[in-house]
């Protein structure tokens, strides 16, 4: 290990944020252009490009035949953003979560998150599984483009504040945010290619599988534009766009992402058998989870944002500790599995029971 890997992963991630906010903001502006609500735009354009570094890495990896990368990219991001970008923008300011959030974005990300399972449980990924996947996001968009319709206007004007979408366009608007996109799009090829190849000689060179590196490494530098938007827009004030910018992007990394690496890779995508039996249902476990977290109050509290804090750092801790084969590690699992797990579905229990039971009031 040289110190060109380390220069090839920052150098990547650089390139990666700086290719998603510059595609998100051609993006955007160029639909707006077109006439196209600014409420369709937040909750597709905006959301969905803050996951382009994930598509990114994971097409790249997926291409290059670096299935663990791939994998370990979306899952570890999804429970990146939940229990990490959530956690943090709660402890920032107590985030407040619409009733639509609940009634279906949430849900779509729990289905998203067991049909992704319940396809690589056989241990591969092949381009059938990336169709279905692929389907799923076209279907999701379809129905919020046409659900959108009956929004409100005060949606659209906090979108359209948001990202300074009412300004006049300007002449040649149109070419000009053409050449924002493909910039993006440049800036994300070029950075996926330096963080997977410096994340591969890195997971090499500690010793370390590239799923874990997926996991961790990358999963949290691919999922750097989803902490500064949400954020940002948590200490704006903002606080719904905080949480739907982070239900979205999951949506998105299930279904758009791994469908797409899954449909371009040359063969089926193995699966690890760790990851099914761990990460994945972690990842469902923990978008279960927003369900009782976010109906109670319709709000992510603060000592609710410092647990989902906390669980990120055990969940990393898990892997480190399980990687490099620390001697602690089977206390550590046991301790997980007999205290911490059962304490777990204990508080969401009454946080869903509460919930349920002030609903029933009113």
């Amino acid at each position: 290990m040289t110190i060109m890997t380390f220069v090839y992963l920052l150098a990547g991630l650089v390139l990666l944020v700086a290719g998603a906010e510059v595609l998100v903001k051609g993006a955007a502006r160029l639909a707006a252009t077109f006439g196209i609500s600014p409420l369709v735009i937040g909750l597709t354009v905006v959301a969905f490009g803050t996951s382009a570094p994930e598509m990114a890495v994971s097409v790249q990896a997926a291409f290059s035949g670096n299935g663990d990368i791939a994998i370990g990219n979306v899952v570890g991001s999804n429970i990146f953003n939940v229990l990490f970008i959530l956690g943090i923008s709660a402890l920032i300011i107590p985030l407040v979560v619409s009733r639509q959030l609940i009634r279906l974005d949430v849900p779509v990300m729990i289905v998203a998150s067991v049909l992704a399972m319940a396809l690589a449980f056989d241990g591969a990924l092949g381009r059938l599984d990336g169709a279905i996947l692929f389907a799923g996001i076209i279907a999701y968009t379809v129905f919020l483009i046409v659900s959108s319709r009956r929004e409100k206007a005060a949606a659209d004007d906090e979108f359209a504040g948001e990202y300074g979408l009412k300004a006049a366009p300007r002449q040649y608007a149109t070419l000009i945010n053409v050449g924002f996109i493909l910039a993006g799009l440049v800036l994300l090829v070029t950075g996926s290619n330096f963080l997977v190849e410096g994340a591969v000689t890195l997971a090499r060179a500690l010793g370390l599988s590239e799923l874990v590196i997926g996991l961790t490494v990358i999963a949290a530098g691919t999922s750097l534009p989803e902490v500064a938007t949400s954020i940002t827009a948590a200490i704006k004030g903002e606080r719904d766009i905080a949480v739907g910018n982070v239900v979205g992007s999951n949506v998105f990394n299930l279904l758009a992402v791994l469908g797409l690496a899954s449909l371009v890779s040359p063969s089926p995508i193995n699966v690890a058998a760790s990851a099914l039996v761990f990460d994945f249902p972690v990842m469902i476990a923990v978008a279960v989870a927003c369900l009782p977290v976010f109906f109670s109050g319709y709000l992510i509290n603060r000592w609710e944002g410092l647990l989902f804090f906390a669980y990120y750092i055990v969940y990393t801790t898990y892997l480190i500790m399980y990687a490099t084969a620390t001697p602690a590690f089977a206390q550590f699992q046991a301790a997980l599995v007999w205290y911490v797990v059962p304490l777990t579905v204990v508080t969401l229990l009454i946080l869903g029971a509460r919930a349920w039971h002030t609903q029933k009031k009113h």
